[in-house]
């Protein structure tokens, strides 16, 4: 496996591991790759992610968007992702009803000393565009921690840090 990979899980397992919204809200996200700068996930639709007329809840994308946003971030090696300070979704189609497989690619379209900017890219289990939401967080006390590394260009190498399963 590669170590972007590794490492982008690592900092989702944290996530979780805290126990707060992300694992509240969608526990069974899967980390599906991570290169740097780029991630893919995917989400299978769970009843407490539905709305009242039974799709996926906007609320769940919005969050996702977050969520997925911030795991871009870590994609280039830092394991503190940043806090929000814009964030917003647009929706396009019905992402999916229960049992469907929503899937989501997330990119980070600029990464500076203080903010990041990133895109999301919701389809739904047909393939069609859902929604897509953009991210920016600020990074400028976030970067330097002990665990941040840095990834070879193609993400299969730390080459800076520590390599931790």
């Amino acid at each position: 496996m590669a170590a972007c990979l590794r490492f982008t899980r690592r900092v989702w397992r944290s996530f979780v591991e805290n126990k707060g919204h992300d694992q509240q809200c969608f526990p069974n996200l899967k980390i599906l790759d991570a290169k740097p700068g780029e991630l893919r996930a995917s989400l299978k639709i769970e009843p407490y992610n539905l709305n009242r007329v039974g799709t996926a809840h906007g609320g769940l994308i919005m969050s996702l968007t977050d969520t997925l946003g911030s795991l871009a971030v870590a994609t280039k090696g830092q394991y503190m992702t940043g806090v929000s300070v814009d964030i917003g979704t647009s929706f396009v189609k019905p992402a999916g009803r229960v049992g469907d497989e929503l899937t989501a690619k997330a990119v980070v379209t600029a990464l500076g000393k203080s903010l990041a900017y990133t895109r999301v890219d919701f389809y739904n289990a047909q393939g069609q565009l859902a929604a897509y939401g953009h991210h920016t967080k600020y990074v400028g006390k976030s970067a330097g921690h002990k665990n941040d590394v840095k990834f070879s260009e193609d993400g299969e190498r730390v080459i800076e840090g520590e390599d931790v399963d």
